[in-house]
């Protein structure tokens, strides 16, 4: 019996307890949880934050093009869960009181106000002629919303607005804004009807994991009450992101998202408060300016499916099934390009590092496809991916090195492009640290990204010129305990980010060369 078959029975168990790993990974990350349905009074929840935007469009659309047809259908589907939709603008929607109307649901309506005096203008005069129109399902009136936040406005003109949207309307009138900033301009308050205030713990300046989440919004709630009595406290937003980064011990997931609203619906039934639940779908254009986190805090996805947030079985992942599909093709690759293993070393190495290659690409594709908002991050990320891809193929063809044939030729091509390969992962890995320590707020971390390259180049190591690759592992190195500092240690995807930083630090340090070009590996053995 030749080595090579003794080998394949340990290829084989080593195959199959990979494949079992990978289907657990997925299925742990997708798999259903069950949850408590919040307890409802009168069987329908109380208010939604609705934007009429598609998955493809954008208020920043030029010109700004509102599907009626799409608004039919979103008011349509709210209206079976609530009983209240909250809008931001009234532009483009003269017809959303008619199909308000239509469905038996109230409408607060608000009039977008900014920095732009004439569009603010026009805001507050549509806002005040919907209203007039319509009494029996405009509810309330919302002048301005997060103004003071952005500092697109100050108190004594917002609360000018407010006085005369009064005067004009029957309806009660309020602001909106961030809890903190009611108490920043208490000028603000005596001028609404009732206080609107924001609650959302994970963006916080000192954000709150979901496990405090709710204490949280109770405490600010019982300090508005007790401040501001006799006047209502409206909760104009409140909810949790599905997707994104994390922030301290804040982790976004649908899980969590499930467990926050519920928790609220339930809080706000036993205390009797009004609520108004952000947001109707997922609204993607908002990653633009808030990053991936941004895009999803709705209840429903952009493409108008229940996430399972507001009752039933709810899973971070459901279609993890695909993603499981992808991971058994890319180690499907990664094995033919392993090719047949020589000896027991290889029979065990060469199916769990094609495995770990795996289960990082497709990890790093999951994370592409909800980060890229626009065609240069497609660019950017696409480009990580495929540094990934030549890394992870130089370890596998190191694992067993061919003798002959297509894979010997590609072997040679990356080897002889592994000096460029290192130098590559070098910047990225520099820019990425440095991006995290100065430009956080909306970045994810790209742990998956350099996984691989930083894993690879630790097992096969490549000389590079020393200057530049010490330069960047500094940077790299000095990033690190500011990015942990920053994000603090309760961030498990910011530690694991920092491995990868450090592994990569240590990685470039050792790669250092005298002088010189970066030369292929063999040429520098036997120099």
């Amino acid at each position: 019996m030749t080595a090579r078959s003794r080998s394949l029975p340990l290829y084989c168990l080593i195959l199959l307890l990979v494949l079992a790993a990978l289907a657990g990974l997925w299925y742990g990350l997708g798999r259903d949880q069950a949850l408590p349905d919040p307890r409802l009074a009168n069987g329908k929840l109380q208010c939604a934050s609705y934007s009429p935007f598609d998955h493809d469009q954008s208020p920043f659309n030029k010109p700004l093009n509102i599907r009626r047809e799409r608004v039919e259908a979103d008011v349509a589907l709210l209206a079976q869960r609530f009983n209240c939709l909250r809008t931001y603008s009234v532009t483009g929607l003269d017809y959303l009181p008619e199909l308000a109307r239509q469905h038996g649901i109230k409408l607060m309506i608000g009039a977008w106000v900014s920095r732009a005096p004439k569009a603010t203008r026009r805001e507050i005069e549509r806002v005040i002629r919907m209203a007039n129109a319509n009494p029996d399902v405009v509810s309330a009136v919302i002048v301005g919303n997060e103004a003071l936040l952005r500092r697109e406005i100050t108190a004594k003109h917002l609360t000018a607005l407010i006085e005369e949207v009064k005067s004009r309307v029957e309806q009660p009138v309020t602001y909106a804004d961030v809890w903190e900033f009611w108490l920043r301009h208490p000028e603000v308050a005596p001028a609404v009807d009732f206080l609107t205030i924001h609650l959302l713990p994970y963006w916080e300046d000192d954000p709150t994991g979901i496990d405090g989440a709710l204490a949280q919004v109770k405490r600010v709630h019982d300090i508005f009450e007790e401040k501001y009595a006799p006047k209502q406290i409206f909760i104009g937003e409140t909810g949790w992101p599905s997707e994104g980064r994390q922030r301290e011990d804040a982790v976004p997931s649908r899980v969590n998202e499930a467990r926050f609203i519920r928790g609220v619906i339930d809080m706000a039934e036993a205390n009797g408060w009004q609520y108004n639940l952000i947001e109707a779908f997922d609204q993607p254009w908002k990653r633009i300016s808030e990053g991936t986190v941004g895009g999803y805090w709705g209840l429903f996805d952009a493409q108008r499916a229940d996430k399972g947030v507001l009752a039933g079985p709810v899973s971070n992942l459901p279609d993890w099934p695909r993603w499981l599909g992808l991971s058994a093709l890319l180690l499907a690759a990664g094995l033919l390009l392993g090719g047949a293993p020589r000896d027991s070393r290889s029979s065990w190495q060469l199916p769990l590092a094609a495995g770990i290659a795996a289960a990082s690409l497709a990890l790093w594709s999951l994370q592409l496809w909800l980060d890229s908002r626009h065609f240069g991050e497609w660019l950017w990320f696409g480009a990580l991916l495929m540094l990934s891809l030549f890394t992870a193929a130089r370890g596998l063809l190191q694992l067993n090195p061919p003798a002959a044939g297509w894979r010997a030729e590609l072997a040679t091509w990356l080897e002889d492009r592994a000096g460029i390969l290192l130098l590559a992962t070098a910047l990225a890995g520099a820019w990425l640290m440095m991006a995290q320590v100065f430009d956080p707020r909306y970045r994810s971390f790209p742990t998956f990204a350099m996984l691989l390259p930083a894993l690879t180049f630790a097992l096969w190591p490549v000389r590079g010129p020393r200057d530049e690759l010490g330069l960047l592992a500094v940077l790299i190195g000095l990033g690190l305990p500011i990015m942990l500092w920053q994000e603090t240690l309760l961030n498990v995807q910011a530690l694991g980010w920092g491995l990868v930083g450090l592994l990569l630090t240590g990685v470039l340090w050792r790669s250092r060369q005298p002088a010189g070009s970066i030369a292929p590996q063999g040429q520098q053995e036997t120099a």
